[in-house]
């Protein structure tokens, strides 16, 4: 988790994170000292501490949920509150679920809701704040491209399209300018004439984005940056770093054999198959209710079985059924295997449901208990489908050497 941590979110975006999440602990907690006074300070320290972790643990997951720590586009002032408040008030029923079922951590009517509105106002002022400095581009860490092609042109687009991207470019060097240069940022024909750059730039990073490498890297110039304690990125890891995605077109099979991101241990592996095991468990006892009434609904709503089972490709290859929730009507499939779609007319009105909050994806609990899958892994596909995109995908094939999972990074970042 460092590593992830470290690579795909820059020191200003956690700190931002942990920033919120300790004006929401830190909020409740001062409420609570000036309602009770030197109380707390005696007895109630322990409980305090609970109520305000709860409380600030609900209020960012919400907040997450609601896609309001993705700061890559400009969002104006009002949105932002709009957002905040839908948050914090699906917040407030999960909290209000909680102080039913457990009542010893529940905070009294006055102090919650005078927490509520401070919070309100300061994570509000918090992140106009934050929106400052990130259209100020300060904190930025200064960067130079070698290159002036296709990669040297996406790795631009990303940097200056996306508000919250941690660097500015100062320099290119090339034969000419990237054909996306909005800023004009200057361009040199080679390493030597940026050393002024360097200096008065402060640039500590250099970004190798080479469209053909051979011949063409100026490894006797790298190599004496890199011992002035200049950072030399690849140009593909350095765009998946920023991007958290793979310009798969651009891999090489080196870039793969000598990636760090394939090692696992035995331990590593045992540790991951019973986490699998464990948390699978747990959350089918907690999700049974909730299992229990979509399958009464889907029963209900459209003729038909209430899992639908399909065949996917897993680890080594090997097929095995997957199970899910019936979202779509009887025979959906009749006429061959189809991509899911945006709209779906196939789609029942619960079924439009339990996917957008993924719901559906719940049975598959029993396809990680057996062995068969993880609950973090690349999504497991059709036979059929894999064939197609194995002639479109570089390397596609290679992620049936692990075991697929219930949810992945691509679940996490886009849409369905």
């Amino acid at each position: 988790m460092p590593y992830v941590f470290n690579k795909y979110y820059p020191i200003r975006s956690i700190a931002f994170f942990f920033g919120e999440g300790v004006l929401i602990f830190v909020s409740l907690i001062v409420v609570e000292w000036l309602f009770k006074g030197m109380v707390i300070f005696r007895l109630e320290i322990p409980e305090v501490l609970q109520q305000a972790l709860l409380v600030t643990i609900t209020f960012q997951f919400c907040l997450y949920f609601f896609d309001l720590y993705e700061l890559r586009d400009e969002v104006s002032l009002p949105d932002t509150a709009t957002r905040i408040t839908q948050a914090f008030g699906v917040g407030c029923i999960f909290l209000g679920i909680f102080y039913y079922v457990v009542p010893m951590v529940t905070i009294p009517s006055r102090i919650f809701w005078s927490s509520y509105l401070i919070i309100y106002i300061l994570v509000l002022l918090w992140r106009s704040a934050y929106h400052y400095v990130l259209r100020k581009r300060m904190f930025v860490q200064a960067i130079a491209i070698i290159g002036s092609g296709k990669l040297a042109q996406e790795i631009s687009r990303e940097i200056e399209e996306r508000l919250d991207a941690p660097y500015w470019i100062k320099v290119f060097i090339g034969d000419e300018s990237p054909a996306y240069n909005p800023r004009n940022v200057p361009v040199y024909k080679n390493l030597d004439n940026i050393k002024t750059e360097v200096i008065d730039h402060n640039i500590d990073r250099l970004v190798v984005a080479l469209d053909d490498r051979r011949g063409a890297t100026p490894i006797k110039d790298l190599l004496g940056y890199k011992l002035k304690g200049v950072t030399i990125d690849q140009g593909v890891s350095f765009y998946e770093k920023l991007t958290a995605k793979i310009m798969v077109e651009k891999v090489d099979p080196s870039w793969i054999v000598f990636s760090d991101g394939f090692m696992i241990s035995r331990l590593q592996a045992f540790g991951k198959r019973l986490f699998d095991i464990l948390f699978s468990m747990i959350l089918l006892v907690l999700t049974l209710p909730i299992i229990g009434l979509s399958a009464i609904i889907i029963k209900l709503e459209s003729p038909g079985p209430v899992f639908y089972l399909q065949e996917r490709l897993g680890k080594g290859r090997h097929l095995f059924k997957v199970i899910k929730f019936r979202s779509m009507v009887q025979d959906a499939e009749k006429n061959g295997a189809v991509w899911a779609k945006t709209d779906d007319d196939r789609v029942t009105r619960y079924g439009k449901f339990i996917r957008k909050v993924r719901i559906d994806e719940l049975p598959q609990l029993f396809n990680v208990l057996k062995g068969e899958m993880s609950l973090v892994g690349p999504r497991p596909e059709r036979p059929v489908f894999v064939e197609q995109l194995k002639k479109t995908i570089p390397f596609y094939d290679i992620r049936h050497d692990v075991r697929p999972g219930i949810t992945g990074w691509a679940q996490v970042c886009y849409p369905y």
